[in-house]
């Protein structure tokens, strides 16, 4: 990435209702759902975007593709520092120039909350005296590592959506209005990319940032290679990930599919990164394992900070390892083919796997929640 960022385009008609920052492909998904929703509802409203190809098909002004430059862990981060600086500056800029009436940050909390409190300094959002309201949306994983978050997003935020039930509970000892909102997999009308089929190929999914794919995507090749020639398919986000796999070398047998150009792929089995599709693929039964290799650097650094049993979010919410996790030197090729022979001829493994989807699902779409377009048009209608 380039430390160079020109200033972001201004809004084609001098205003903005709703700017939305969503740094990884999977906010860009959900916030692009947010509005189409919203752009139903209200036919005029003026939606900008620092996200990727999603929001952009959803109708939204994409300022920047932020999606392109995703990174994850502290070297990956400090060696692109002064590209993210330069964003930063560019887009605090944007929004004191053109006064969106809300900002809703999607995930990605190491820009979004630094961007949050930097606005509140600065006296551009409501909690600093400014005009500007201050959503997050999908909150980072407090529960996790970084707890002390809480009382900085309380500060700094005017709302926050949550789309675990549980998340709820992780602030009430702050005075920030959290709400649950569901999870968008689960809601009515939701397609998902995948979905369980007993003669379907293997899925590989290593994941969507290049840095992860570069380690994981080789792992993968191997452990597959040793069930012979059955078909497999690997599910890119974008172009820039397609060139990643393809330097592994993946042999015939692997396709390379686009994950926005396929409708919803039947598969008999996965090995996926902990990442967005190890969610999808718990929620439609695939079997499978998560696999991850980080930095070594960024995974020791990990290991000190974050306290949670799993990797998987699926394994986190159902509370025992419905997908089980092979990290860092655990994830061997030898080892990950035994996992996907289980999943594929072991009749106990695929009905276990059944339950806890459905038990899964019961727990994301349960009672209680609040549309998001619901959520976000209370921030909106009041000021009109």
């Amino acid at each position: 990435m380039s430390g160079r960022v020109g200033e972001l385009p201004p809004p084609p008609g001098g205003g903005v209702d709703v700017l939305f920052i969503a740094g990884e492909h999977s906010g860009d998904e959900h916030a692009a759902r947010i509005v189409a929703d919203l752009r139903r509802a209200r036919p005029g409203v003026r939606v900008a975007a620092l996200g990727g190809p999603a929001l952009a098909a959803a109708g939204a002004q994409v300022l920047h593709d932020l999606t392109a430059s995703s990174v994850v862990g502290l070297v990956e981060v400090l060696r692109n520092y002064d590209y993210f600086k330069a964003l930063f500056a560019a887009t605090l800029r944007w929004i004191e120039t053109h006064l969106p009436r809300v900002v809703c940050f999607v995930d990605y909390p190491g820009f979004n909350l630094r961007l949050a409190a930097e606005l509140r300094k600065r006296g551009v959002t409501t909690k600093g005296g400014g005009p500007v309201r201050a959503l997050f949306y999908i909150s980072p994983q407090i529960w996790a590592w970084k707890p002390q978050r809480r009382f900085t997003m309380a500060r700094d935020l005017d709302a926050l959506g949550v789309i675990f039930p549980f998340e709820v509970a992780s602030y009430a000892d702050t005075s920030l209005p959290v709400t649950f909102l569901g999870h968008p997999f689960v809601e009515a009308g939701y397609v998902p990319p995948v979905r369980y089929e007993a003669k379907g190929p293997v899925l590989l999914l290593p994941g969507s940032r290049k840095q992860a794919v570069a380690r994981i995507f080789p792992v993968l090749l191997r452990a597959f290679a040793a069930l012979g020639e059955r078909e497999a398919v690997v599910l890119y986000p974008s172009e820039a990930i397609r060139r990643v796999l393809l330097a592994a070398g993946p042999p015939a047998h692997v396709k390379l599919v686009p994950l926005d150009e396929h409708g919803s792929l039947g598969a008999a089995a996965v090995l996926t990164s902990s990442g967005t599709m190890s969610m999808h693929c718990a929620l439609a039964g695939i079997p499978g394992a998560v696999v991850y290799r980080a930095n070594p650097l960024t995974y020791l650094i990990g290991r000190r900070l974050v306290k949670v049993p799993y990797l998987g979010i699926a394994n986190l919410l159902l509370k025992q390892p419905m997908y089980p996790e092979f990290i860092q030197g655990a994830a061997r090729p030898g080892a990950l083919a035994a996992e996907l022979r289980a999943c594929l001829h072991d009749p106990v493994r695929r009905e276990r796997t059944a339950a806890l989807a459905a038990q899964l699902r019961s727990e994301l779409g349960g009672s209680g929640r609040t549309p998001p377009t619901e959520w976000l048009n209370g921030f909106l209608s009041p000021r009109e």
